[in-house]
């Protein structure tokens, strides 16, 4: 079993920053993408930002040079850096992870979410 927990959310002024943070913890034996996504009320799902399982880094748009991931490999842990943050970036932010995990056969990859934070940005 495999845990991704998120904090780093709150309520922000416009042009503020905030700096999410996502921990795994459990039988991980190694994970390849990992990233965030966003759901904002009434809309679908959107990928923020990933690091993909070839290790590269893909942004939404509208995020670009503003929002930063990076990643603590040794900790298991993905950080997304948001800058000059807009009230359209209002959204529960969701980790995402693919895990291989160990298992009593050998290991075996599954897709696991966080439990998500809000982020509300507002004057």
């Amino acid at each position: 079993q495999v845990q991704l927990v998120e904090s780093g959310g709150g309520l922000v002024e416009p042009g503020g920053s905030l700096r999410l943070s996502c921990a795994a913890s459990g039988s991980i034996f190694s994970i390849a993408a990992m990233g965030w996504y966003r759901q904002a009320p009434g809309k679908q799902r959107e990928l923020v930002a990933t690091f993909t399982s070839a290790g590269s880094t893909n942004y939404e748009d509208s995020v670009k040079g503003r929002f930063t991931i990076s990643r603590d490999n040794a900790k298991n842990t993905v950080y997304l850096q948001m800058n000059s943050l807009k009230p359209e970036d209002a959204a529960v932010y969701y980790c995402n992870a693919d895990v291989r995990v160990i298992t009593a056969w050998g290991t075996k990859e599954y897709r696991y979410w966080g439990q998500g934070t809000q982020v509300t940005v507002s004057s």
